[in-house]
């Protein structure tokens, strides 16, 4: 443990400029908890599964011509 204070955690927002109020703080952390739970909950979801690749290469079932269609051969 850290001799800066017992279970103490690193903070995970920063301030770089400005001096914010506790309240504008607590709307920040709420709003970036909201949006990285959506973030979180995306990634956790089945992805979409289109097609493989045998259903790709698959082909349409043959039709039967259609009459008269082979009279061109003959001779």
């Amino acid at each position: 443990m850290s001799a800066e204070g017992e279970g103490a955690a690193a903070p995970d927002i920063r301030i770089v400029a400005g001096a914010p109020t506790t309240e504008e703080l607590a709307a920040l952390t709420a709003v970036l908890a909201v949006a990285l739970d959506g973030i979180a909950s995306e990634s956790r979801r089945e992805p979409v599964r289109g097609p493989s690749q045998w259903e790709l290469s698959r082909r349409a079932p043959r039709r039967r011509p259609a009459p008269g269609a082979w009279g061109h051969l003959r001779g």
